[in-house]
């Protein structure tokens, strides 16, 4: 099938025009320069034009929310970075934003109010969940034929934020056959990248976290691992490289099964 080009929003231009969409939607830099995550990015960014919902990008205006610097102990740079962010949402009056990853999910919904930036922030997948619910997404299951899914909880959506139904309904919703894996919810296993680990080398120890929550995700039998977290992705994927099983297990984000299902 062959993939219609969109064009995508952005707040500067509609501000030159006088308009101001409902929501902004914050890329992140996962879903700007990793080249796997910009697929997942694209995915959201044609669901929402399908919508016909009425959103914006900041484009070459976004910068990085500043999580990983405060992740990894620099508070000054952190702070830096979301004063700047603040500025530029309050100019343009922004007061909803849709976020892809959890990490800047978590940091603007808990973090940015205590320097002055509150705004309404939502996840994607509670943003899908609803519109599934008011009758605008109806999903085509039989575009999966039943696949056996498992879906790795990120840590900053599930424990920080408690958003564990969301992804599972939606999940539910493609295939029947949604399948848990031992660790899970409040439970689960961290992916290996979370507080500012993606970035350094790994510790001494007999096996990374990555490849044990890969070898416990396989043990499942599930054809499909669904992630919703740029960190979570790449290191699936990896752990599913290191065993050699990438051709036969796939390892999708949530909103690119959906836009899959309704084949846009």
């Amino acid at each position: 099938m062959e993939t219609r080009k969109i064009e995508i929003p952005v707040m500067a231009d509609m501000a030159a025009r006088g308009e101001k969409p409902e929501y902004l939607f914050w890329v992140g830099c996962a879903g700007a320069f990793d080249d796997r995550y910009k697929k997942v990015a694209a995915s959201f960014a044609r669901l929402l034009s399908w919508l016909g919902t009425s959103y914006a990008v900041l484009g070459k205006e976004e910068s990085c929310t500043g999580d990983p610097a405060r992740r990894a102990g620099n508070e000054m740079l952190f702070q830096m970075q979301a004063l700047q962010n603040i500025e530029i949402f309050n100019s343009y009056g922004v007061e909803k934003i849709l976020t892809i990853c959890p990490h800047c999910y978590n940091v603007f919904k808990n973090e940015y109010p205590d320097l002055g930036g509150q705004y309404e922030v939502i996840n994607y997948t509670a943003f899908i969940s609803e519109k599934i619910e008011s009758g605008h997404i109806d999903l085509d299951a039989s575009v999966l034929d039943g696949a056996k899914i498992t879906y790795h909880d990120p840590c900053y959506l599930g424990r920080a934020n408690e958003i564990y139904e969301e992804p599972r309904a939606l999940l539910r919703s493609l295939s029947p056959n949604l399948c848990e894996m031992e660790r899970n919810r409040s439970y689960a296993l961290c992916c290996g990248a979370g507080g500012g680990q993606y970035f350094k080398e790994a510790e001494k120890g007999e096996k990374e976290v990555f490849i044990e929550r890969t070898e416990e995700a396989l043990t499942t039998g599930a054809s499909i691992i669904a992630t919703s977290c740029p960190f979570c992705m790449t290191m699936i994927t990896d752990g599913l490289k290191y065993k050699n099983r990438e051709e036969e297990i796939f390892n999708y984000d949530i909103v690119e099964l959906i836009v899959k299902s309704l084949k846009i």
